[in-house]
């Protein structure tokens, strides 16, 4: 019988940052035993790549013992959330950066919300302030977490679902721009030859 779970590297990495950014991992034997859980079956070898893929490192935990975390830094999905890097980081340029829009972001966040949006994004609206962003079955949080992580000072946040985000700009008119924005990065061509979306 052929497992039911996505088999995509891009939906099982998503489930795998979805499981380190709620649980403690302490080892990737744990950690494929979550994902057994979740009806997915990981090999080691496959478990190892999407690892370092993500950029996990091994942090010292609450309870003393090493566990898993994703990158802190912007735009890592183990980072911290909140719209506005710290005064003076990296990034954190002004309102009206490079293309309006994205509110400044840095290249290499640019980089990474492109390469998901590329992979996930499947369309996006905008009425008012509000974006629906549509991805594929069980990506949403994902995808979301990307977002809320990019340090975009035009974005409030996101609420997301199993296959829709929603986007809050923090302009009152500004989910068109939002919404114009990611289309954009997700048009860009990804690295391999694949479906490109519109």
């Amino acid at each position: 019988m052929s497992p039911v779970s996505p088999v995509t590297k891009v939906a099982r990495q998503a489930r795998v940052a979805a499981i380190l950014a709620r649980t403690q991992v302490r080892s990737q034997e744990e950690l494929a035993e979550l994902l057994e859980a979740d009806g997915m079956h990981v090999t080691q070898a496959t478990l190892s790549r999407d690892l370092e893929e993500l950029g996990a490192v091994r942090l010292r935990g609450a309870a003393g013992s090493l566990v898993y975390a994703l990158p802190g830094e912007p735009g890592g999905p183990g980072s911290r959330p909140g719209g506005v890097l710290p005064s003076g980081a990296a990034g954190a340029a002004g309102p009206a950066a490079e293309g309006g829009e994205l509110g400044g972001p840095s290249e290499s966040v640019k980089g990474r919300i492109a390469r998901v949006a590329a992979e996930l994004l499947t369309s996006a609206e905008a009425s008012a302030n509000l974006v629906v962003l549509r991805t594929p079955a069980g990506a949403a949080q994902y995808f979301a977490s990307v977002i809320d992580h990019a340090a975009w000072p035009s974005i409030l946040g996101t609420v997301a679902g199993d296959d829709t985000v929603l986007v809050i700009a923090r302009d009152p008119a500004g989910g068109e721009a939002v919404a114009r924005a990611l289309l954009r990065l997700a048009e860009r061509p990804p690295a391999r030859a694949g479906a490109g979306g519109r």
